[in-house]
């Protein structure tokens, strides 16, 4: 028998969507074929601590503390490739993990932190490395890079925090200068539309960003594409990618809010694939493609876009985490194309297996060098 896989699959986290995360996290281990993966579920509370074991899902649903379940952590050692025991009388308990699926959405886990940690670790894991992460986290540089890559996105204004508190109004007479209402409000660094308002005029706009910058130093001002309608394409691979067929949000509210995804049942209807002429398919398949290697993505992204009444696709953001339920766009869109769930997760493992196997065969260390430093001294 082929030794089973013991992967690590990640939740929670110090972001405003931790609630988000452990869902998606409880569908994958549920659906993780236990006859090949040895599961161990690694919890981030919402204060940061690391907690692992039976009850990990449960203990975070319920808020509870670090006391009912053992606090562990990642060693940026790649040494060890595990997770490590806190107790009183230093480290000890070393649990081994093969590969990860960090299913952290949001802050200090789909923005490139936690990759980082995993680089350090030299621990294969599922999804995005760590620039394609922080850039596709980011929404300013993301269409920043998107401009660079001629792809159209809506027009927007970057706000600070700091130039808001400084002065209201002289904000609001950039805002004006630059778009015209109605605008979304949006954080820079953040997901699953927390955060994010609908303003149709400078009163709106003045109450939108203040809720923005709770969550963020920096947010985004975009012109709202009326009348639209909401595309998605879901994206495999690493540097030879694979677009989905695509789907389409139909939102029952005003849009596509975080009560419309999470709270409201009826918030939204979901058509999948997409009512769409196949050239209309092709050019988004075409321009999800585009994205995901203009900002270096590897594993899995969720490409949105908005297509408006004159046939005009706009890129509005890439997902490099998505939501990842059995009911959620990402897996939907790739059950549509022929790939299940199960065989989903088990792609993206081999993935990350290929991008680690691929990374550890580069060199860190250049050979003349060495010896003409160990030459000379």
């Amino acid at each position: 028998m082929p030794k089973k896989l013991r992967v690590g699959v990640m939740m929670g986290g110090r972001s405003g969507e931790h609630e988000v995360s452990v869902v998606s996290a409880s569908s994958v281990i549920k659906a993780l074929n236990k006859d090949k993966y040895d599961v161990v579920s690694i919890g981030i509370t919402k204060t940061g601590q690391w907690i692992s074991g039976p009850g990990t899902v449960e203990s975070l649903k319920a808020g509870m503390s670090n006391q009912q379940l053992a606090e562990k952590i990642l060693l940026p050692d790649p040494n060890h490739q595990s997770l490590v025991s806190l107790k009183p009388d230093g480290l000890a308990a070393e649990t081994a993990l093969d590969v990860v699926i960090p299913l952290i959405h949001g802050t200090y886990g789909e923005d490139g932190k936690l990759q980082g940690l995993l680089e350090m670790a030299n621990l294969p894991y599922v999804g995005c490395g760590v620039l394609g992460s922080a850039v596709g986290m980011d929404k300013v540089i993301m269409k920043n890079l998107f401009r660079q890559a001629g792809l159209l996105t809506p027009d927007f204004v970057l706000v600070l925090k700091k130039d808001w508190l400084a002065g209201e109004l002289e904000v609001l007479k950039t805002v004006a200068a630059e778009l015209t209402y109605p605008v979304f409000v949006k954080p820079a660094n953040l997901g699953s539309s927390v955060g994010i308002s609908k303003v149709k005029d400078p009163a709106g706009l003045a109450r939108a960003l203040a809720e923005a910058f709770k969550y963020d130093r920096r947010a985004i001002v975009e012109k709202s594409i009326e009348n639209n309608r909401e595309i998605e394409c879901a994206v495999l691979g690493n540097d030879e990618p694979e677009a989905s067929v695509p789907g389409e949000i139909i939102p029952h509210h005003e849009f596509y809010s975080y009560e419309a995804k999470y709270v409201d049942e009826n918030g939204a209807g979901l058509a999948v694939p997409a009512k769409l002429d196949e050239p209309v398919v092709r050019k988004i398949q075409e321009l999800s493609l585009t994205a995901f290697k203009a900002l270096d993505l590897s594993g899995m992204a969720r490409v949105d876009f908005l297509l408006d009444p004159a046939g005009r696709i706009y890129l509005n953001e890439v997902n490099t985490v998505p939501g990842f339920t059995k009911i959620s766009m990402y897996p939907k869109l790739w059950q549509a194309s022929g790939l299940p769930y199960d065989k989903l997760i088990d792609r993206l493992i081999e993935l990350a297996l290929a991008r680690h196997q691929e990374k550890n065969a580069l060199k860190t260390s250049f050979d003349d060098i060495d010896a003409g430093w160990q030459a000379n001294y």
